[in-house]
């Protein structure tokens, strides 16, 4: 697998540091070097967060120069869109459409802007996808960050049964079933 330079953005309580940390547990446990850096200071609930994982043979920094992410995982439409200018011009950006109004626009701070899915589409190859409506079908609607995951690992050169492995070793216990339903869906999507 070529180097790949991935993004995650989100709201506070969306699972961003649990979706960093099985994605880069899965790259490690394929043989991939991993760094990742969680931006998450503002990870209260609504805040806006980020991280970033980079896999390669040899990874030397987290950190994703503009222009050059390969894959952004969007949480949440807006933070997907606020964060494009970070990915290759043929890069992906697998979008979770169901909005989740940042704290900055719950105090009309910023509104929410429209048309983010088209502007999307117009740059960037785009898969959207409402994870609350699978969480719905699979009984736990705090599976979305899994359900997207399971999108992205279809691109990944990583085994399926990686990925499912270090699911169940990060997600409490009880919600492993969902969770495994969850990426299945995802890796299964379109």
């Amino acid at each position: 697998m070529d180097r790949k330079n991935i993004l995650i953005t989100g709201v506070g309580g969306q699972g961003l540091v649990i979706a960093t940390k099985i994605i880069s547990e899965a790259a490690l446990e394929a043989g991939y070097d991993v760094k990742t850096n969680d931006v998450i200071g503002l990870s209260q609930r609504g805040g806006k967060v980020y991280g970033s994982v980079k896999i390669d043979s040899k990874v030397y920094s987290p950190n994703i120069p503009h222009g050059e992410c390969d894959i952004l995982l969007a949480m949440e439409p807006m933070e997907g869109y606020r964060y494009s200018h970070m990915i290759k011009d043929d890069g992906l950006a697998i979008v979770n459409t169901y909005r989740i109004p940042s704290t900055s626009i719950q105090q009309e701070v910023e509104e929410y802007p429209e048309g983010i899915l088209d502007n999307l589409k117009q740059k960037y190859n785009v898969v959207d996808i409402d994870v609350i409506k699978v969480g719905k079908e699979v009984g736990n609607t705090k599976v979305g960050n899994t359900v997207l995951i399971g999108i992205m690992a279809k691109k990944l050169d990583i085994k399926k049964e990686t990925w499912e492995k270090v699911i169940q070793r990060n997600v409490p216990k009880k919600f492993i079933e969902h969770n495994i339903k969850a990426f299945n869906i995802g890796y299964d999507y379109k």
